[in-house]
């Protein structure tokens, strides 16, 4: 039996939901207000704002792509203090934002979204809470990024465990490390930062690797006062040091997809690294990768290599067989006695939402929807779900330059999206599937060939099921940025509710969209 409607009159409406206040979410109701739009809602699951930078705050943290570009072109930040600035400034960089547009009474906090399905009838997506509030919205914007669902290993025996377990997502800050023994499943990138800081306060780190990553040394220095005088007195050179930075990462593309032979060049300079930072043969052997450079993420450190060196550190290579109440036990049977398991394990990037979320048009699940792993049309929208729009969606990830660069580009492709539904009084659009699916073949056939696809090695970028890769954009960021200049109304369908003006060429049919002629 259905549980009964809530009554209308407890469920709040808004033209737009967006879901998230990371940079997606913050630059699109930044960009909304700037435009005059007032009529929509921040959803945030956490007490307060900043998505990742946020949540993530484990000792280490910080960006991997350089402050000055790691920011939205239209704010820029002339006081970063480092070229890579570490999660707190990042963190109070996204709130400045949102207090200084005003976003407060446009943001539910501890308001994490449990539901949203399509109502057919009405053209409106029903939005619950795991509060169980209930709202309404003409459209949704999901800032829901891929890196946002921790992965935890189903290790045999991990409920067993006496001691304290937690994610790198998840850090435990009251749990005083000093003198402990402590195992770090993982070698991802937020592995590769913690590790260099909790190796000086522990008694033992055991630190499993299942592949070692390729690491190159980060070009890390402080930002001078004077630096930042210069920039907060002069816009224009701030912007063309902005420029120079992009110029210089999006040159990498070429070694990860267009000539993956280079990447043998940055192989010798990451072995230099391990040379240079590591002086047991037996140790350097065990962290060399055996892989492609870039087929997994490249990471960038000066203090891992030298940490991993330190007598209280073992690198171990066997794998997990099981852990017991106070040990983990490897696979080649060794016992190793531990206080604490920290899993470094990364994120489910492949499947960020979980099934039974968000369901399309006849009630279609979106993991359902995505048997070969998340698609859309140009990352954007994807068939089946009328006015749901994605940032960061399948397929605008980067191993190579800045996502706010992506971001802002999906962002005007959405607000050209809205202003043509909004002077054509349109109610919800969708992308045609055949559009879709030709344009994702056009990508694939792009990865085929990369270093990501081809590199010879297992890694997030492919999805577990299907193998493809749902995550990378293949190609110049600039060149998505050309694709995404124009919202592009022939590959959609249209429909509304409302009586079609009988000057425009326009059908009514809510039962299914309606293809226009614009």
């Amino acid at each position: 039996m259905n549980a009964p409607a809530s009554p209308l009159s407890s469920t709040r409406h808004c033209k737009i939901a967006i879901l998230g206040t990371g940079f997606s979410g913050l630059g699109m109701a930044i960009r909304l207000k700037q435009q005059g739009e007032q009529d929509f809602l921040l959803f945030e699951k956490e007490a307060g704002v900043g998505g990742t930078w946020r949540v993530n705050s484990y000792p280490g943290c910080a960006c991997d792509v350089q402050s000055h570009l790691y920011s939205f072109s239209f704010e820029p930040n002339p006081n970063w203090t480092r070229m890579f600035a570490p999660q707190p400034e990042i963190k109070a960089y996204l709130e400045g934002c949102w207090n200084k547009y005003r976003l407060q009474d446009k943001t539910l906090l501890n308001s994490a979204v449990s539901q949203l399905r399509w109502d057919q009838a009405r053209e409106l997506w029903l939005i619950d809470t795991v509060h169980g509030e209930h709202f309404t919205a003409q459209f949704v914007v999901s800032g829901m990024g891929a890196l946002s669902t921790a992965a935890i290993p189903k290790v045999p025996g991990i409920e067993t465990f006496t001691g304290q377990v937690f994610h790198s997502q998840q850090w435990n800050h009251d749990y005083d490390l000093n003198g402990k023994r402590v195992a770090v499943i993982g070698t991802g990138a937020s592995a590769i930062q913690f590790v260099p800081q909790i190796q000086k306060q522990v008694s033992q780190l055991d630190l499993y690797q299942r592949t070692a990553p390729w690491i190159m040394p980060k070009p890390d220095r402080q930002i001078s006062a004077r630096e930042q005088q210069r920039f907060q007195r002069f816009p224009m050179l701030q912007k063309l040091w902005r420029g120079l930075i992009y110029a210089v990462l999006e040159s990498r593309v070429i070694g990860f997809a267009l000539v993956p032979r280079v990447m043998k060049l940055a192989e010798l300079v990451s072995k230099a690294h391990i040379k240079k930072s590591i002086q047991d043969p037996a140790l350097r052997a065990t962290v060399t990768p055996h892989y492609t450079m870039g087929c997994k993420r490249v990471l960038i450190s000066n203090d891992y290599y030298p940490a991993l060196a330190q007598a209280n550190v073992n690198v171990i290579s066997d794998g997990v067989r099981e852990i017991r109440a106070n040990s983990i036990i490897s696979n080649d049977g060794q016992e190793r006695m531990v206080d604490a398991i920290i899993f470094g394990t990364g994120f489910t990037a492949s499947d960020p939402l979980p099934r039974g979320v968000l369901f399309g048009r006849d009630g279609i699940d979106l993991i359902d929807s995505w048997p070969q792993g998340p698609q859309a049309y140009k990352g954007t929208m994807t068939s089946g779900f009328p006015n749901l729009f994605f940032l960061m969606g399948p397929n605008t990830g980067l191993g190579h330059n800045s996502m706010i660069y992506m971001i802002e580009s999906q962002i005007h492709y959405i607000l050209g999206a809205l202003s043509l539904l909004k002077e054509r009084n349109i109610d919800s659009l969708e992308p045609k599937l055949e559009e879709q699916e030709a344009f994702n073949r056009k990508l694939q056939s792009g990865l085929s060939n990369t270093v990501w696809n081809a590199g010879g090695c297992t890694s997030w970028y492919l999805h577990p099921v299907s193998g493809r890769n749902n995550l990378l954009w293949p190609d110049f960021t600039w060149r998505y940025r050309l694709i995404t200049r124009h919202f592009d109304p022939a590959a959609y369908h249209f429909s509304r509710l409302n009586p079609a003006h009988p000057a425009q060429n326009f059908a009514l049919n809510n039962a299914s969209p309606v293809e226009i002629s614009l």
